[in-house]
Order: C-alpha cells, then structure tokens, then sequence
C-alpha cells in the first residue's frame, strides 16, 4: 500500500478503504507519512468530501491512535454533552447538575479557551479551591457516587487528530465537513461516553456561521456517532448574538447559579432544559422528551439541581458556599455601563466583536500562554428585540483597568439600534437525530 496510491485515489473522487483510511493515519501519526502527503490528501477530501462509512472510518482511526477513557466501572449509560462553541455558553455548567440530578451520570472531560473567555476548566478555577486535574480512579468514583465530574482530558488522546488538525491550520482544509466532523467526534468518542448530544451553533458568533452548514456539520457528526454504536443526536442553535447575560469566567458562574436556582436567562436557561432532555432520554431515564422536561423543570425548582451543583463544587475541591453567596468569587475593580446613544430596539449583537471586547479586558486567552483575568468580562442588560431608551445601560463592563476607552468602541461597533421594532432570532433551529 502506498500513501501516493491513496491521494490519487481520493483525488479521483473514489471512495477510500477502511484499511486505507487506517494506513494514512497510522502512517502519519508514527511519523511514516511526510506531512506534504497529508496535506495533499486532505485537500482532496476537502474538494471531494466522504462517503459515512468514510467518515465513521476516518474517526475510528484516529479514536484508535491513542488512548482511550475507559467508563465501563461506572455505573448506567454515560451521557456527554459537546458544543461548537460560541460566546457566553454557560451551558456545562448548567447541564451537569442538572442532568445528573436525574441520576444520569455525566464524566465530562473538558478543556480550557482560547479566544473569547476560558474555556469550562477555566470558568470552574473561578471557584475557589476547585480542583480540574484528578485521578481517573477518583474520577469514575466521584460519578459513581454524585453521578458527576468535570475533569481536564487527561492521556494521549487522538493523537492523530492533533497532528492533523495542526495541518489543516496552514493548509486552509479547516473547513471540510468531514474533517471537522471526524475532529470533533473522534475526541468525543475516546472520551468513552456512550450518549452524546450535539450543539451545533450557527450565526455570527459560530464557527458555522450559516444555517446550512451547521446541519451538515451536524448530520455529519450524528452519522458517525450513531454508525460507531454512540447514540448520538444534535441540536442546532443560535449564536447569532451571545447566549445569556454573561461574558466572562466568574461571570458565567454566577449565572450558572442564578439559572440552577430558576432565575437564569430566558434563553440559556431553554437551551439548557432542550439539550439535557435530550441527554435524560438517550440515557434511558425518560421515555420521552415531554416527560423529560417536565422532570428537568422540576429539579430547577425544587432545589434538587442547584444541590447537586454544591455537591460536585465540594466534591472537587471547590468552595461550595460561592452557590449560596456569590461574592465569594473573584469581583473586578471597576463596573462600567455602557449608556445607549439613541432610543430604540436592538437589532444586532454581534456575538465575535462582543466576545472579542471580553477578551480586550482579559477574559479570555489570545495566546495559548496568555494569562485569564477570572474577574473581568461583560454582563448584557439588553438582547436583540428588546427597546431602549437614550442613556439607558446596554451592559455593564466588569474590568481591572480604568481606561477602556478602546473596549467601549468596539462594544458600541457591535450594537446597532433599530427605529423600527426587531424580532429576536429563533433559539433552536432544528434537532437532528438519524436514529
């Protein structure tokens, strides 16, 4: 077999063995195959696409070039949940909680941002004393005894995927349906859940920024999870403008509390209750959807979620009392409003620009050496569809420096005001299933 054989195989738009998808990565990851050959293959997988069986092929090698989680000590059907990512997506640390409240049990291995804020390690380091790195061992007892854990990926998982992912960076082969799918699921799946729900973002602030895209992305990867034996599906969301309030480290955990208490955003707080009914259902704890809403709904009421948060804060180390009293976390120097120059109704919120004045502050990581300011970040007072009056406060700027006259531009650039009413977009667009 030989790797120039394959490149001119795909390039002539045929359809690539498992053996052959298996020899590729194998090759490359051991350091056989030169990178220029690669780079070749990927671009004619990115002109010529994959068939599923391709797909599920392509991910299976690259689940296999590595380690991979083994979750069969714990106990039940372990779901995950996976986002494409976007601004102010509180969502795991809401969803947790809550879905394990129903006795679903959730290992989650998570990492840290780059870009717009931190990522869900980041965000649980706010808490003080939380611990991210801990031993597999006590990782599978913790979600055997609270049904929760949120861990940092430990071992040399996909390793393939990370040498090939470092190539498509230089090589514009990024965006390649396939190529991203087999990326995303590949983790997923070495992970060792069982479960998986999808939230595919689409809108100014995803990385799949038209509709059309996000559900191909999002057939892709509910394809190859279900073809894989992981019962898989997704949901496709908004991130046209930010999801919730919060922008920022410490900020996203308060209002994590505030949504496990029943007081959260309206529209995190949905996506919330339609992703883990989702997670409740595919881990067999409801026999329907209907009936699995009605039990989340129940468990933000009655306090049951918003205990099990305080359970895994303690059980990691964290200062659990940030739950019941807030300013115990990292607090900013200065909150500064941002007063609208004219009445009005929010037409747009553009997620990136707002997301990137967060990281202005130091909410997020430019560099992969940058250093997180916890503290800092933005909180929304206004959403697309809402009116404002001249003067009234758009948002409040959490900050450790006083001059930011440059993250208030770039804020204001990213606000416009209607004289004509708006309609907020629609939240979930679709739901994927392929089952």
């Amino acid at each position: 077999m030989r790797m120039y054989d394959i490149i001119e195989k795909k390039r002539n738009g045929h359809v690539l063995t498992k053996k052959e998808i298996e020899y590729f990565i194998n090759g490359y990851t051991n350091g056989e195959i030169p990178d220029y050959q690669v780079s070749a293959l990927l671009m004619a997988i990115y002109f010529q696409d994959m068939t599923n069986d391709e797909r599920a092929a392509l991910t299976m090698a690259m689940v296999n070039s590595g380690d991979k989680i083994d979750l069969a000590p714990i106990k039940g059907i372990k779901a995950d949940k996976h986002s494409t990512g976007g601004v102010g997506d509180t969502t795991t640390l809401i969803l947790a909680p809550l879905v394990a409240s129903l006795d679903v049990p959730v290992a989650k291995m998570s990492g840290r941002g780059l870009g717009h804020t931190g990522g869900t390690l980041d965000k649980l380091e706010s808490v003080p004393g939380f611990h991210v790195e801990i031993t597999n061992k006590a990782f599978i007892d913790l979600v055997n005894k609270n049904k929760i854990a949120i861990v940092g990926q430990s071992g040399n998982l996909t390793p393939a995927d990370k040498k090939i992912y470092s190539l498509r960076d230089v090589t514009a082969t990024v965006n390649s349906i396939p190529l991203i799918a087999s990326s995303i699921m590949s983790k997923k799946i070495a992970s060792g859940s069982d479960a998986i729900v999808l939230d595919v973002k689409t809108g100014a602030g995803a990385f799949m920024k038209d509709l059309d895209d996000a559900k191909n992305l999002a057939d892709a990867m509910v394809s190859i999870g279900n073809h894989v034996g992981r019962k898989t599906m997704a949901v496709i969301s908004d991130m046209s403008q930010p999801l919730g309030n919060a922008i920022g480290n410490a900020l996203e955990i308060e209002e994590a509390i505030r949504t496990l208490s029943g007081k959260g955003p309206k529209d995190l707080t949905e996506l919330c209750l339609t992703l883990g009914s989702q997670m409740v259902v595919l881990a067999n704890k409801a026999d329907n959807i209907e009936s699995a809403r009605k039990r989340l709904e129940e468990n933000l009421t009655n306090g049951k979620a918003f205990e099990k948060f305080k359970v895994f804060l303690k059980s990691q180390g964290g200062d659990a009392r940030v739950a019941d009293n807030p300013d115990l976390l990292n607090k900013a120097k200065y909150k500064i409003d941002l007063p609208a120059q004219q009445s009005g109704t929010v037409a747009k919120l553009i997620a990136d620009d707002i997301g990137s004045a967060a990281m202005m502050l130091g909410a997020g990581r430019a560099t992969k050496d940058s250093v997180i300011d916890l503290a800092v970040g933005i909180v929304l007072h206004k959403k697309i569809g809402d009116d404002v009056k001249e003067g009234e406060s758009l948002l409040t700027i959490h900050a450790n420096q006083e001059k930011i006259e440059h993250v208030k531009e770039k804020l204001y650039a990213s606000i416009d005001i209607s004289h004509t009413p708006v309609k907020a977009p629609p939240l979930i667009y679709d739901t994927i299933t392929n089952m």
